[in-house]
Formats: structure tokens, sequence, C-alpha cells
């Protein structure tokens, strides 16, 4: 099996879901006996600086001899170097730069422009959701050359609930603009008549002007007594908070796959979401409640009903517990990257 280079912007331990998708690939493929070669980058990401462009062109000069496989996140910092790669190179799009929430109208022309110049180059293109094979094939890269490895889930106990006489309400996201903290934050000022407490778990530093606008939005929503702020907490940290939670709701922007939705369904949590990128695919209507993204009615409309509904609520946990039969695991997703690997390699 021939060798292979993944290029990550920043340390590949951090916390969302895009870098835990690539390390678990990466402890996935090792398993298999395949040689991988993790590449951090410095510098800012996506709109690159200097110091990311240096990192790509050192990166560059390391990965002779394998198969380099760039994160689309670091994809920007290549747009000088595409023709000091190996002939043949991957990029792995988990979605589209110029979809993530909070760029400027030139920002994201900007980071549209690169990639559709940039992704027709590949000879391959994985990406993690079927819905997020039209947004790259937008970019005219052919569906043949496009690959789907949708990510793994950890089996995971069922959730015990609060055990009331409230509801729990869970998030597990990013304080950032696309994660759509302040429409859930409006949507919830609505519903002050019903017994809830929310629980954010997110990092709070990889956008702290978001993260400060959340909090200060908790404040003059007066909701601080019922909505809790929790930095971001590895695997074990979150276990309880899953655990006693009644229901899981995300009001992004847009998801290219959203792991922590499938980690909810692996609890048996029903979902209340947006109908944003890929979450349809990943949530079935037998397990959540979608509605439009930024709208914050008709998300509050979406929470009474599951609280005040106590047929709908087991309806939606019973198709979240059978769903959690049906998620794929990481040992599905390592095989199926490596098959990526070898269609790219030929």
């Amino acid at each position: 099996m021939r060798p292979f280079h993944l290029v990550v912007p920043g340390p590949l331990d951090q916390r969302t879901g895009g870098y835990l998708y690539d390390k678990r690939i990466v402890g996935g493929l090792r398993a298999q006996g395949r040689a991988v070669t993790v590449h951090e980058l410095a510098g800012r990401f996506p709109l690159v600086d200097g110091v990311a462009r240096e990192a790509a062109a050192a990166a560059v000069g390391a990965m002779s001899g394998g198969l380099p496989v760039i994160d689309g996140l670091a994809l920007p910092a290549f747009a000088g170097l595409v023709d000091l790669l190996p002939a043949r190179w991957v990029v792995l799009v988990h979605h589209p730069l110029a979809l993530e929430t909070g760029l400027s109208v030139d920002q994201a022309d900007s980071l549209a422009a690169l990639e559709h110049r940039l992704l027709p180059l590949a000879e391959r293109v994985i990406v993690t959701s079927h819905h997020t094979v039209e947004d790259v094939a937008a970019y005219q890269v052919p569906h043949a050359r496009i690959g789907v490895v949708l990510p793994g889930t950890d089996p995971a106990p069922l959730a015990r609930g609060s055990g009331g006489p409230g509801f729990a309400l869970l998030c597990v996201a990013s304080l950032t603009p696309r994660k759509g903290h302040l429409v859930l934050l409006e949507a919830l000022a609505d519903l002050a008549d019903l017994d809830w407490r929310l629980t954010c778990i997110g990092s709070k530093q990889r956008d702290p002007d978001s993260a400060r606008a959340i909090a200060a939005a908790v404040v003059r929503l007066r909701l601080d007594q019922r909505v809790q702020l929790i930095d971001e907490l590895d695997e074990a940290g979150l276990a309880p908070f899953y655990d006693g939670a009644d229901l899981f709701v995300l009001a992004s922007y847009h998801e290219g796959y959203g792991m922590a939705l499938a980690e909810a369904l692996a609890h048996g949590l029903p979902v209340v979401s947006t109908n944003a990128g890929a979450i349809p695919g990943t949530v079935p209507p037998s397990a959540g409640l979608l509605v439009e993204p930024g709208d914050p009615a008709a998300l509050a409309v979406a929470l009474r009903q599951i609280m005040t509904d106590p047929s709908l609520r087991d309806l939606l946990t019973a198709g979240a517990v059978s769903e959690r039969a049906r998620l794929p695991s990481w040992d599905d997703a390592a095989r199926d990257f490596s098959a990526e690997l070898d269609r790219a390699a030929k």
C-alpha cells in the first residue's frame, strides 16, 4: 500500500468535527498497516497568511514518495504550489470553505474562486457526505472523481435523560457563527413558559468574538439562569452530559455531515436541528425535527412541539434508538478511505 501524507492546518488534536474525523482516519489507516505522515501547518487558515504559505511549501518538500492528501481547510495555502505537488494528490473536503458562516462577501467569493480553480486539479476529492458531492461538483469536479467517506460513530449507551420535571437540552458545537447559537438563544427566549435548561459545550477559543457575543446574548435575553456555556470537553467529559440530556439541539447554518448529531443519535436522543447542508442525510425524519436555518421562530415552534407532545417525543426517541444500528463505524470509514486512496494512486 502506498504511503500517504495528510496535511492539516494546525495541530491534529483539535476538537472539531473535521479534526476528529482526520485523527480517527489516521488511526484507522495506521491500524491497517498503512504508513501515514501528518503535516501540521503553522499559520492562519483559511484566509492564509505568509506563515501558512511557508509551512505549505515546506510540506511539499517533505512529501516525495507518497500520496498527498490535503485537508480542504489547508488548501488555500497551496494556491501557488500546485505545480510543485506530485502528479497525483487528493483533497479532503468536509464542506466547501466558501460556505462558512461569518465571511464577508469578498472573502466568500475569493475562497469560492480558489476552490473552483484548485479542486478540479486534484486526482480525487474525498467528501464526508453525499450532500457535499453536489457542492464539490458545482466547482466543475467530475462526479467520477469524488468519493464519499462518511464519518464513523462510536457505539454509546442510551441516554438515561434528566428524569424531569423539566427538559435538559444539549448542544455540542464550537461557539462559531456557523453553529447558530444566537438563533437558538432567540428561539429559547420565546419559550420562557416552558421548563427547560440548555447546556452548550464547545470551544470558546476558536472564535473569541463569537463566544463573547453568545455570552452577551445569554444575559441580554435573560437566560443566564437557564443556559450554561461550557468549554470543549473530551469524550469522557461529554459522556455524562449526553447521558443526562433529554433532547439534542443544533441550529447550524451548514454542516458537511454533523458528527455531533450522529453522536446524539448514538445515545438515542431525539434531535431538533436545521435542514442545512448534509443534516437531513444524518438525521432522518423518524429521529428529529428539522427547520430552515436562521429562523428562530420556526426553531421555537419545533422545540415547543417536542417538549409539549409526549407521544411525538416518544416516537422520535424510538426513531433515534433505531437509527443507532445504521450509523457507520470508524472501521467502515477507515476501510472506505483506504479504498479512495488506492483509487487515487492507480
